[in-house]
């Protein structure tokens, strides 16, 4: 019997991937967010939703301004770097995506979560995205200084919830228990449909999360309603029911008029696409 101890019969190492090609894939999820309607509340390709202040145009412009960003975090991950140069390069990011909007804030949260999974896929090109952030950068996210103006913080402060922080510092737990077993819910129900599985993700992490942005706009009845609303759209089977759209657009529809938009979802879905598009490999 031979043994195998040289070096020529371990398993090759997995090749890391350039920046760019995690950003490309990154970018492409973006698109893929804003390309699906109806989203309760949210800018798409049809409409702007509960926003007077950006539309699909807006949010391809800020996706043009993240990609390098995007890129420099995926290389920063696979260089090893602490989570105070991740920050860094998310703050120049933002700086740049306000200069490509005009002051809208398109991208804030996407950029900190797919800008963390992008570091992650640059550090370790296989196994689970949100382990890897959790476990190289969940204490000093959760120890680091947020941007205490913005609205998810101040609807933190008011009604004790953790917010996307608690969110990254977990490994994303939403995503990989109802983002990523409601898309592929959602492909089983409307098979060959992209948008409708990505309509139906949506609509599950709307029910599931505890958005900042809705706690922002609507408070503790605004998110209860949503929540209710994405619930109730699941209930009658998704868009595996006769007449989804419908009852997707007519809920869209309940959301803008109260000004609602669950913008932590929409960050979400997007994160899930990646880390689904990611994970699975070549």
């Amino acid at each position: 019997m031979t043994g195998c101890a040289s070096a020529r019969c371990a398993a090759p190492e997995p090749a890391f991937p350039d920046g760019e090609a995690v950003a490309g894939l990154a970018a492409a999820c973006l698109a893929a967010e804003v390309a699906t309607w109806p989203k309760p509340g949210l800018v798409s390709h049809v409409d702007a939703g509960s926003h007077a202040d950006m539309d699909a145009g807006t949010f391809r412009r800020s996706t043009a301004a993240l990609r390098p960003h995007l890129a420099a975090l995926a290389e920063a991950g696979r260089a090893g770097a602490g989570f105070g140069r991740l920050r860094a390069i998310g703050l120049a990011a933002e700086t740049d995506m306000l200069a490509a909007t005009g002051g809208a804030n398109t991208h804030r949260g996407a950029l900190f979560g797919l800008g963390l999974l992008c570091a992650a896929a640059g550090r370790r090109p296989a196994g689970d995205l949100g382990a890897t952030v959790s476990d190289l950068w969940g204490d000093a996210i959760l120890a680091g200084r947020g941007s205490p103006h913005s609205h998810g913080a101040a609807a933190r402060r008011r009604h004790g919830v953790g917010g996307a922080r608690a969110e990254a510092a977990a490994g994303f737990p939403t995503l990989y228990r109802v983002g990523r077993p409601a898309l592929a819910e959602g492909r089983r129900l409307a098979p060959g449909d992209g948008e409708a599985a990505r309509v139906h993700c949506c609509f599950a992490l709307v029910a599931a999360l505890e958005d900042t942005n809705l706690l922002h706009r609507g408070g503790r009845e605004g998110l209860a309603f949503a929540r209710a609303a994405a619930a109730g759209f699941l209930g009658r089977g998704g868009v595996g029911a006769p007449g989804w759209r419908e009852h997707a657009a007519a809920v869209h529809r309940a959301f803008v008029a109260r000004r609602l938009s669950p913008g932590g979802a929409a960050d979400l879905l997007a994160m899930t696409l990646f880390a689904e598009a990611w994970e699975a490999g070549p």
